[in-house]
């Protein structure tokens, strides 16, 4: 069991049942998006099923013990749910939430107010009817039981927009067809800037064995590639499997010319290969819009293990994250290692760090 931590969204998302407005029913309960923390094990939740694409919370999960599923088309008398920030995502969540209910049930989602919760009520209910909700620590809960249409009451949603709406985070193609990608993933409809920054100043002769870090859906991997004939394999490593799914499509066609691996993984618990090459574009932020530079250090970190002597990493971040030390105790400058911003533009910066030789 977790130590207690803070999650306001899943705080309220679990009040109703608490206070015993809600009920929790015997045969079970589906949790899309779920996440771990205290409120999951302050009272016991049988039956409940987990759906978690985010690599760090389906392990979190299962650590704890509750069951994580890859998606299918069960169904629940109760459908839980904590809809990101994106909206044409949310929305096609709250759509495959009721997909997944049955007759008669419930479905209850929770929301920071600063992160759209009032329009994520709404929508709610255009697709499912009328809601009821409630306010507490800063985040709203909300929750309906659908009226099917014809059935004498008042306040039915709208099944056509909800069928409407499950596609709305569907694959497509973006930048010009160069990719495919779907609203939600990081940079979603066009190439992200430092990436973009990075790609530019990567040099031709990076050789041997290479992994991405925190791959999203492949762009830095296909410059890679394409700018340096000399590597020779290279793992993709992402933790958000909507995205290495897309990253699978995009690198296709270098599948013939060097081997490929996609890998579903929580990078800051390290890596389980050694390289020659490490490109990284670090994530930092987790859930929520605070910045979390632990995840580049750690990034760095699993990276400088990663890499055999003499092996470089090529990383770009925001100028202004502490990375300095991270990257100094890694790459061992006080020895052989080296580490120089090769290039500074529009509030990124692009580092070079080669690793100590034995």
């Amino acid at each position: 069991m977790p130590a207690p931590h803070g999650d306001p969204a899943l705080e309220a998302l679990m009040l109703p049942f608490a206070d015993g407005t809600l009920a929790w029913p015997r045969e079970g309960a589906l949790f899309l998006r779920a996440r771990d923390g205290w409120p999951l094990h302050a009272r016991a939740l049988p039956g409940l099923v987990c759906e978690q694409s985010f690599k760090p919370e389906a392990a979190a999960l299962q650590r704890s013990g509750f069951e994580v599923r890859a998606p299918d088309e069960a169904t629940y008398p109760l459908v839980l749910l904590l809809p990101p920030r994106q909206r044409e995502e949310a929305r096609a969540l709250f759509a495959r939430a009721l997909a997944r209910l049955r007759p008669g049930g419930t479905v209850i989602a929770s929301m920071p107010n600063d992160e759209g919760a009032k329009s994520g009520q709404d929508d709610l209910a255009r697709i499912a009817g009328s809601v009821s909700s409630r306010s507490k620590h800063k985040c709203r809960v909300f929750w309906a039981r659908p009226r099917q249409a014809g059935d004498g009451e008042t306040g039915e949603g709208d099944a056509q927009l909800a069928a409407q709406w499950r596609d709305l985070d569907a694959p497509r193609a973006v930048v010009d067809g160069r990719f495919l990608s779907r609203p939600g993933v990081f940079a979603w409809d066009r190439i992200d800037a430092a990436s973009a920054l990075l790609a530019e100043h990567l040099p031709t002769d990076l050789r041997g064995r290479a992994a991405d870090l925190g791959a999203g859906y492949g762009y830095l991997a296909v410059e890679l590639l394409q700018r340096c004939p000399g590597i020779s394999s290279l793992d993709l490593y992402e933790a958000e499997s909507r995205a290495l799914d897309l990253a699978r499509t995009n690198l296709a066609p270098f599948a013939e010319r060097i081997p490929l691996d996609f890998r579903w993984h929580d990078v800051t618990t390290g890596l389980p290969q050694r390289y020659d090459v490490i490109v990284s574009n670090p994530p930092f932020h987790a859930q929520g819009r605070a910045e979390r530079p632990d995840i580049g250090r750690a990034f760095i970190a699993a990276a400088a293990q990663a890499l055999v002597p003499g092996g470089r990493l090529w990383l770009v971040a925001n100028r202004h994250l502490p990375y300095e030390t991270a990257l100094g105790a890694g790459f061992d400058t006080t020895r052989s290692g080296a580490v120089r911003i090769v290039a500074q533009r529009g509030g990124f910066k692009v580092v070079e760090a080669v690793k100590a030789r034995a």
